[in-house]
């Protein structure tokens, strides 16, 4: 009987030992997981203030591309500008050399000025030189085409232009041949005339004159006037050979001078 007893008090002590320790597992178990997902959550966490902190929004995006679009912008509306500029420029420089050229032309074809006469069929003594404000006719030595040789008339008028600018024209013709040969010298400004130094022999003092009246003489100078944007460029160029005209032994039908004007 003792020794059932016995047996059966360390039954239950086993019993009791093995409950004992199956709760301390569950418990040991239990904190384990806890910890595991406790560990989990705090790495989720670092992961996600990693990806926000290397990552960008949806809002910092469209900012991004609102700035790039605005500088690409202003590099654009820079070399537009820059081309523009380059571009005027160029034209200016241009225009400029052409004023220069066309000067150069005037002033060398006036102070080769010959003046000379003919007789026309009627055996009437006829003057090649005629000055008015728009219209200058005269006879020279030198052509605006270097291959050219002997006498030409040369010829500048005035015409109207595009967008209330004028043109000046330049004419040549050979003295005794038919043909002539014409360019445009002038046409960015928006006034073109000439003026004409008269001086009376009487007088001490002469006078700048709109149209050459004088049969007899030709002027000292020329005054050339170029108006734009109420600014009057003139250039004064005197004559070489001045007093009274030569008369050539040739007639108007081999001469052929240019008609009269009107």
């Amino acid at each position: 009987m003792k020794r059932l007893f016995s047996k059966i008090i360390k039954l239950r002590t086993g019993i009791l030992a093995l409950h004992s320790l199956s709760a301390e597992g569950y418990k040991l178990n239990y904190q384990k997981k806890h910890l595991k997902q406790k560990e989990f959550l705090n790495c989720n966490r670092q992961l996600a203030v990693y990806d926000s902190q290397d990552g960008f929004t949806l809002l910092e995006l469209t900012i991004s591309i609102a700035i790039i679009g605005i500088i690409v912008l202003i590099i654009a509306g820079a070399m537009r500008l820059g081309s523009r500029s380059v571009a005027s420029g160029e034209e200016r420089i241009e225009s400029l050399e052409r004023i220069r050229t066309s000067l150069n032309i005037i002033d060398s074809q006036i102070q080769s000025e010959i003046p000379l006469t003919y007789i026309d069929e009627d055996s009437n003594k006829k003057y090649y030189f005629k000055g008015e404000k728009e219209f200058m006719q005269f006879t020279t030595n030198y052509s605006i085409w270097g291959g050219e040789k002997g006498y030409v008339t040369a010829t500048y008028k005035v015409e109207a232009g595009e967008n209330g600018k004028q043109i000046l024209y330049a004419t040549e013709k050979i003295i005794g041949l038919e043909g002539e040969r014409s360019t445009k010298l002038f046409d960015t400004f928006e006034n073109i005339y000439f003026e004409y130094f008269y001086k009376d022999p009487a007088e001490e003092e002469g006078e700048w004159v709109n149209e050459w009246t004088d049969d007899v003489n030709i002027p000292e100078k020329i005054k050339l006037h170029l108006v734009k944007e109420a600014r009057d460029l003139f250039l004064v160029i005197p004559l070489r050979t001045t007093g009274v005209m030569t008369q050539t032994s040739l007639r108007k039908s081999k001469l052929n001078p240019p008609d009269e004007e009107e």
